[in-house]
């Protein structure tokens, strides 16, 4: 099969916009894509690679997963600007020698989460590559001009929140890693396992969430956990010039990873703090907003705990213990270029 024959056979039939936009004015086939931009509104973008054995391994994902998680955090950097996923261009280097079918799979699970999300795919690139599979995507957003939610707008005083069950990716990772099987062999899994392996490989993208806490008007400093929550939250820390008191005793635990850090003989905030690709949200909100934001997250089912403060005491992020002590936390996460 030929470039372009694969071309037609990944994207035939997978042109549908976005329920809120119109059709595209120029789609895929061209050289660009051509696009309708409403007025009163700015647009944001961002772009993510997942390279195999680097962001993903035959034991770790199956093909579809690949593609879901690949378009899932491009959506989540959209998300934690507080802004809608709108198009994304899609760029796949693959062995010339690839069953066919492995890309199949692939782009159902990007389209998938395109789909579910409201997300037009609008072109993008094919090549061949002498090594593994890189997949690619630029994903482009819209925002009400002004109120893009940023990393730099946490003020002394603020309550420091998360969504979700940070860690539970990284623990599903860690399970995966250790069975040393296929993937797509693992077959049905119990408790805890299935809940924590289907946090790596289908995260959800937390736009209703963004999108609540942006129209609240009480958002402050807005990251989404790609790196683990003490990476983000020193990127929020930086930016803003302020200093990041997180709470041992609120920083949530779904059951799944205490029970799972239990067999394991891990401690679950070594996962919470230092894993990552769970695309939850961390932020600060105003305190005169905590109370009604819970309320709000509470009648929708969205998780969101207050796990500590904003200080202008020091810089970085420190932890308070349990026993009361407190600790300076390292930014962790994970690092492509660290020794």
């Amino acid at each position: 099969m030929d470039e372009f024959a694969l071309i037609r056979r990944l994207t035939e039939r997978r042109t549908r916009t976005g329920a809120a936009l119109p059709p595209l004015a120029v789609g895929i086939g061209d050289d660009a894509a051509v696009a309708d931009w409403p007025s009163g509104s700015q647009i944001v973008m961002s772009c993510d690679t997942m390279v195999q054995e680097v962001h993903f391994k035959r034991v770790t994902m199956k093909d579809s997963d690949v593609g879901y998680k690949a378009m899932a955090s491009n959506i989540s950097d959209i998300a934690a600007m507080g802004a809608i996923p709108r198009y994304a261009l899609l760029s796949l280097s693959a062995p010339k020698n690839v069953p066919v079918s492995r890309l199949d799979n692939l782009y159902e699970g990007l389209y998938e989460c395109a789909e579910q999300f409201g997300v037009t795919v609008a072109g993008g690139d094919t090549t061949s590559t002498p090594g593994e599979i890189v997949l690619a995507v630029t994903i482009i957003g819209e925002i009400e001009q002004g109120r893009a939610l940023v990393r730099s707008s946490a003020r002394p005083g603020d309550a420091v929140f998360v969504t979700g069950y940070p860690g539970c990716s990284a623990a599903g990772l860690h399970y995966l890693l250790g069975r040393q099987q296929a993937a797509d062999s693992i077959g049905e899994l119990t408790q805890p396992y299935r809940f924590l392996v289907q946090a790596h490989q289908r995260p959800q993208p937390q736009v209703k969430a963004a999108r609540m806490l942006l129209q609240s008007g009480f958002a402050g400093a807005l990251n989404d956990v790609s790196d683990g929550v003490a990476s983000e939250a020193a990127e929020i820390a930086e930016a803003s010039g302020v200093g990041l008191l997180l709470e041992e005793g609120r920083l949530p635990v779904h059951p799944d990873l205490a029970e799972y850090a239990r067999l394991a003989s891990r401690e679950p905030l070594d996962w919470i703090l230092g894993g990552g690709e769970d695309y939850q949200l961390l932020g600060t909100v105003r305190p005169e907003g905590v109370n009604e934001l819970a309320a709000l997250f509470s009648r929708h089912g969205i998780p969101l705990a207050i796990v500590g403060e904003v200080s202008e005491r020091f810089t970085g992020v420190r932890l308070l213990r349990r026993s009361g002590a407190i600790e300076p936390v390292d930014k962790r996460g994970y690092n492509h270029f660290d020794n």
